[in-house]
């Protein structure tokens, strides 16, 4: 499953952006990779997403693949969208 979503201001809404978007997509069974200009990283991963660079107004595309995977693509949507 993939989906498109712009970020939002995720600094207001969230004291740790990055630590809690990893901890949400950890509770998942499925992987889940978030991609942007040819960067492929692991939601799952602290140091990859730290990386990653997210910020407002940026365009990501949310993938996954697993037995839960369109609830993990929605949730980090709805993480990323608020």
């Amino acid at each position: 499953m993939i989906q498109m979503v712009e970020v939002a201001d995720i600094e207001k809404t969230h004291s740790n952006p990055v630590a809690e978007l990893v901890q949400t997509a950890c509770k998942f069974e499925s992987h889940i990779t978030i991609q942007c200009d040819g960067k492929y990283i692991n939601a799952k991963s602290l140091m990859g997403m730290m990386a990653f660079g997210l910020r407002k107004g940026l365009k990501v595309e949310i993938s996954a693949d697993g037995v839960d995977e369109a609830q993990a693509v929605d949730t980090i949507k709805e993480f990323l969208a608020s």
